[in-house]
C-alpha cells in the first residue's frame, strides 16, 4: 500500500520537520512517499502526475497536513484516484467553519491533544509527534556544543520557532530583561522573522542588548545540544515539537502550559510549565535556573531519558500504521 504526504506550502515550517520525519520513520515499514515543494534532498518523493497515475490503478492513503493538500485529496478522488483520505488538524486554535466543513471528508481524523480532539468530529485520533531520536540526543560534551556556536557567554537559554508575537519571545524577552544582568548567560532566538516581525525582532533586541537573533537555521540539533535551557514561550499551540526535541537533547525545558504541555512535561522531573502569557511565573523559573546549574543538569538527563522512552518517532509511525490500515479497511473508505 502507497501512502502519500503531501506539502503544498511555498517555505518551510514546523510542519514541514514534521513531515519530513514521518515520512523517513514510516518509509522504513512500507511504500511512503512525499509530495509536493520546500522539502529536504533526503526525503523520497514522487510528483503529483505520478502519483494520480498510480491511484487509478491501487488504493492510495493520502495523508494531508493542511486545507489545500486535503482539497487536492478531493480533487484527485473526484477525477478517480483510488485514495483513502487522512488528515492531521495541526492548528492549536478551534476550526472555523470553512475548516470544519472540510474536516467531514477524510475517511481518518487525526489530532495532536485531548482538547483539540474535542472540538473535532467523534472518532478523532489523538496521535501526538515523535522525534527521531537518531538525530536529536544530547551532546557528548554541552559546553562544547556550546562553543561550537561561535556565541559570547558560557551558558546558552534559547527560544526556537518563529519569530512573532503569538509565539511568545516577548515573554521570553521581558522575563531576562527583569533580573540582574549575568555576562555568563546569552539569551538567543532561532527563527525567521519575516516582514512586520523582523521590526519586533529588532524591538526585542533593544529591550535586551545581549540578546541574539540567530535567523532561521535548517538544522536545529546543533543549537538544543548547545543550549541548556530551551524556552517555550508560545501563546497558542496544538502541540510544538519543540518541546520534544529539546527534551530529547537533554534541555531543560521551561513551556507555556497549553493543552498539550503538561503531557509531554512532568512539572519539575523532566520540565517546567508556567501559567501561558505570565511572565512573573516565567521569570522565577529562569532566575531559579539561572542561579542552579544543577538542577539544569538533573532536569535535562531526565528529559533525555523521558524522550527515549515515550516521544522518538517510530511510536508515532507505529500509530499511524495502524491508523491507515483501519482506514483503509473501514466501510467509509473512499466514499465522501
Amino acid at each position: 500500500m502507497l501512502v502519500v504526504h503531501p506539502h503544498f506550502h511555498p517555505r518551510r515550517t514546523g510542519v514541514t520537520t514534521h513531515t519530513e520525519a514521518i515520512v523517513e520513520a514510516l518509509a522504513k515499514g512500507g511504500e511512503v512517499l512525499a509530495v509536493g515543494n520546500a522539502l529536504a534532498d533526503a526525503v523520497p518523493r514522487s510528483t503529483l502526475g505520478r502519483i494520480f497515475q498510480r491511484a487509478r490503478n491501487e488504493r492510495v492513503v493520502w495523508h494531508a497536513h493542511r486545507n489545500n493538500e486535503l482539497l487536492w485529496g478531493l480533487l484527485l478522488r473526484a477525477f478517480g484516484a483510488k485514495l483513502t483520505l487522512v488528515f492531521t488538524r495541526h492548528g492549536g486554535t478551534a476550526p472555523g467553519a470553512f475548516s470544519r466543513w472540510l474536516m467531514r471528508s477524510p475517511d481518518a481524523l487525526v489530532t495532536l491533544n485531548d482538547e483539540l480532539a474535542k472540538q473535532l468530529r467523534p472518532g478523532t485520533r489523538v496521535i501526538g509527534h515523535g522525534v527521531d531520536l537518531t538525530r536529536f540526543h544530547p551532546p557528548a560534551s554541552r559546553e562544547a556544543a556550546w562553543k561550537a556556536l561561535g556565541l559570547p557567554g558560557a551558558r546558552g537559554f534559547g527560544v526556537v520557532g518563529r519569530v512573532r508575537p503569538a509565539k511568545g519571545q516577548g515573554d521570553f524577552v521581558d522575563a531576562l530583561a527583569g533580573l540582574a544582568d549575568d555576562q555568563a548567560l546569552t539569551p538567543v532566538l532561532v527563527g525567521l522573522a519575516r516582514g512586520t516581525d523582523e521590526g519586533f525582532a529588532q524591538a526585542l533586541r533593544a529591550r535586551l542588548p545581549r540578546l541574539v537573533l540567530a535567523g532561521e537555521q535548517r538544522e536545529v540539533v546543533g543549537w538544543y545540544q548547545g543550549f541548556e535551557v530551551v524556552v517555550q514561550p508560545s501563546r497558542s499551540e496544538s502541540y510544538s515539537l519543540v518541546i520534544p526535541e529539546a527534551m530529547a537533547c537533554g534541555c531543560a525545558v521551561v513551556a507555556a502550559r497549553l493543552p498539550a504541555a503538561p503531557g509531554l512535561i512532568d512539572d519539575g522531573r523532566t520540565g517546567f510549565l508556567y501559567p501561558v502569557g505570565d511572565v512573573s511565573a516565567l521569570r522565577e523559573v529562569l532566575a531559579r535556573l539561572r542561579a542552579e546549574p544543577q538542577l539544569v543538569r538533573r532536569v535535562g538527563d531526565a528529559a533525555a531519558e523521558e524522550a527515549k522512552a515515550r516521544f522518538g518517532i517510530e511510536h508515532e509511525a507505529q500509530a499511524l500504521r495502524a491508523l491507515y490500515d483501519e482506514a483503509v479497511q473501514g466501510p467509509q473508505s473512499g466514499v465522501e
